[in-house]
């Protein structure tokens, strides 16, 4: 935890370690002469601006959506496969916070898999800003204006359901 948040410099430092190094993030601590370890103790009780969470699923509920919510946090990302509940994602919605569900921030790896040795940062972003606009315009196409989560389910179901009618399967 660095209670200034993480300067540019540190964030080069923190790529430094863990790509020339290859070592954890732990070797960071070691580094900095002002970030904390455990310290507060949990995690959610850090002031930030968003959270990006990369645990196994479900680690983030609807009282650690409080803490991150009155702490000032104005949005979620998940990082890892569903890491927020069902009843957090409501909250998140009640509380106007931004909320990046895995269903559409987790496609960049496969989009980056897929494109190979061609990916460039260009064409990855391109890529991501079609998902983003299409995973809108579905929520919106669905009575779910702005909603993440419910677009990117959808607009997957979708895809998935065309490829099978596209081979004859449905």
């Amino acid at each position: 935890y660095e209670p200034e948040g993480i300067k540019e410099g540190q964030l080069r430092t923190i790529n430094k370690i863990k790509g020339e190094r290859g070592a954890l993030l732990g070797r960071y601590i070691i580094a900095s002469t002002t970030a904390h370890f455990n310290d507060p103790q949990d995690m959610f009780d850090i002031p930030c601006d968003l959270c990006f969470p990369c645990g196994e699923m479900d680690t983030v509920d609807a009282a650690q959506v409080e803490k991150l919510s009155n702490n000032g946090c104005i949005g979620v990302i998940e990082g890892a496969n569903a890491s927020v509940t069902n009843p957090a994602r409501k909250l998140l919605k009640k509380r106007g916070m931004m909320y990046g569900p895995s269903t559409v921030t987790m496609t960049g790896s496969a989009v980056a898999h897929h494109l190979g040795d061609d990916m460039s940062d260009e064409l990855l972003g391109e890529h991501m800003a079609r998902i983003y606009r299409e995973v809108k315009s579905t929520a919106s196409e669905f009575n779910a204006r702005g909603d993440l989560y419910v677009g990117g389910n959808i607009q997957g179901f979708l895809r998935v359901a065309n490829v099978m009618m596209g081979h004859g399967a449905v």
